[in-house]
Order: structure tokens, then sequence, then C-alpha cells
């Protein structure tokens, strides 16, 4: 499996005949694999030239762009290499046809919910007592399930949504039960506190990993149906990461936090008053996050394990093969 390469310190990323290789500020030269690179995401100052960009291109290797802060500011995204205009006018077709759409989109929102549910009930059986709390919610999100049925528009729709989640959002601090870590409420650029700059960096992660797992595939990404099309560039990644935030980044936050590999000494404020993951943290959560995208889960329909990036992969077939009318979308369902 292709490996994702993270760069976070600042310095050179150079072509050389066909190979890259990297030069740090200190001068220190590491050679990169390209053949087994899958993408790459940059957190630092790095000087880059077209020579390099269009060696990427023929290696078909994304990369991704995060500002000083952490927050993502753009991709490279090569031209296509896999063109399927068939793929493209279908994806099209369900976009602009309201019923369509409207159906992916509440298949996206049902698959998120339940997900959210997973998560909520793995940590409530671990309880075993005082999780009323967590048990509660799962209700409260059964009855948002039994809503979505009732949305006549994809907005109806992101409303029942952000209801869910709200609710989801409630069961954090019984989850962590850390003082350092209160949710307080969700806030977002910039986050202000570090339970939510932790979940937005990681959502950050999430929807850039999904673009370029969607360059493997014939999709567009910029056809997504839960969040408009419009003026958007990528719109497609952000309704596949509804399925996995759930099990990719916030099962990774709470593994961070209780088991204390982040703490609050790894954090800092920005000059606009949010609070932000430091240096530390953030190589910190990127090691830990391309731990878990290499870890292998079972999948009971395959009846093999798969890594969870194969899983989101395997996510985008399913969703092509809806659009094409071979069989209907079914969001994935973790049973961990």
């Amino acid at each position: 499996m292709k490996k994702t390469l993270y760069i976070t310190r600042s310095g050179v990323l150079k072509r050389k005949e066909n190979t890259l290789f990297f030069v740090d500020e200190d001068g220190k030269r590491k050679f990169i694999p390209v053949e087994d690179t899958n993408d790459i995401f940059i957190f630092s100052e790095i000087d880059l030239n077209t020579k390099l960009l269009d060696f990427l291109s023929q290696k078909s290797i994304c990369v991704h762009f995060f500002n000083y802060y952490g927050y993502y500011t753009g991709t490279y995204y090569p031209r296509e290499h896999l063109n399927a205009g068939h793929v493209i006018l279908k994806q099209s077709e369900a976009y602009l046809d309201k019923k369509l759409r409207l159906d992916l989109a509440r298949r996206f929102i049902s698959g998120s919910i339940n997900q959210m549910k997973q998560v909520l009930r793995y940590y409530a059986n671990r309880r075993k007592e005082n999780n009323e709390l967590l048990l509660g919610i799962i209700e409260e999100l059964n009855s948002s399930l039994l809503k979505l049925n009732n949305a006549e528009t994809v907005e109806e729709l992101m409303a029942f949504e952000g209801h869910a989640r709200e609710n989801y959002y409630r069961g954090f601090d019984e989850i962590i039960r850390n003082d350092d870590f209160q949710f307080g409420k969700r806030s977002k650029r910039p986050p202000l506190n570090r339970l939510n700059a932790l979940i937005s960096f990681g959502n950050s992660l999430c929807y850039t990993m999904i673009l370029s797992e969607i360059y493997k595939t014939y999709l567009d990404p910029r056809i997504g149906f839960l969040h408009s099309t419009n003026f958007r560039r990528f719109s497609l990644n952000l309704d596949v990461a509804e399925i996995f935030k759930p099990i990719m980044v916030d099962r990774l936050i709470f593994q961070l936090i209780n088991k204390r590999m982040i703490t609050q000494k790894d954090f800092e404020k920005e000059h606009g008053g949010g609070i932000l993951l430091n240096d530390k943290g953030r190589r910190t959560f990127l090691e830990q996050m391309e731990s878990r995208m290499r870890t292998t889960v079972n999948h009971r329909h395959l009846g093999k394990n798969v890594s969870y990036r194969r899983l989101i992969r395997l996510e985008l077939y399913k969703i092509q093969k809806h659009l094409l009318g071979e069989k209907p979308y079914e969001p994935y369902a973790s049973l961990w």
C-alpha cells in the first residue's frame, strides 16, 4: 500500500531525474520513494518548481497544502488520469435531478448518523454503568434517522444532520472526562478551545485524504450531492467524509486524549484568539492518523481485512456503481 508523505519542516522539494528528494532547513537531504507515495501533505514553507509539479502529475500524486496554523489552503490536483465521460455525465445527471440528488444526500446523512451511533455505543458498552447520557443520545439519533424521510430538500436534510451532530457532540465530554478538553460548543476558524482545534484539524485531514482517493477513481470531486457544487472547488469529498469522520477522526481524538498522547502543552494561541495545535501536537496527530489509516479492519462483505484507506476507496466505488445504476449505494457501517 502506498504511503502519505507529511512534510512539517521548511525546505526544498525537488525532482532529480526520476525521483524526489527533500532538503530541510538544516541542509539534510532525504530521498522520497516516489513509486511508494500516494499523496503529499505540506505543513511548512516549501520551495518547489514546475519541473517538480510536472513529475508529480506523471506519477498521479496530489499535493495538499496547509498554512502555518494548520488550516487547509489548497491542493495541487494533477490533470485527470482516469477519464470516463460516462461516469461524469451520470454524476451530473444525478446532481441536476432533484429526486436522485435528495436520495443520495439522504443516504450520506443516514450513514453519518449511524456511524455516530456506533461510536457512542462503543463507549457506552465499555463503560457498562453511568452510561445513561450516551444511551440517551443514541435514542435521540434514532429519532433523527426516522425524520430523514420527511425531508423534501437537501437543505432540510442538512438541518437534520446539524441537529443530530449537535446531539452527538454532547457525548464528547462524557467520553473524554478531562477538564483540559471541555467541548463547550462547536467553533471553527478559529477553534476556540483545544477539543475544537483537534476536531477541525482532523476533519481537514479527512477531507483531503478522501480527495486523494477520489483522484484514483472515475468520479469528479467537484460534483457533490449533500454539499452543493456551486462555486465550491471540491464537494464530493465533503459528502463522503460524513461517513468516515466519526470513526477516523473522532475515535482518534478520544484515543489521543484518553491515552495522554496529546495534552494541553501541544497547543498554542493564535493572534485571532483561536486555539491551535503547535508543531509537536500536529506531528503527533499526523503520526497517529497515518497509523490509523494503515490499520486493517475486517470487511464483512469482502470477508478479509482492509485498511481504512482502502475502505474509503471501496466507498467511492460503491457510489460510482450507484450512479451507473448497477447497485444502490449503502453507506459503510462499522461494527467496532
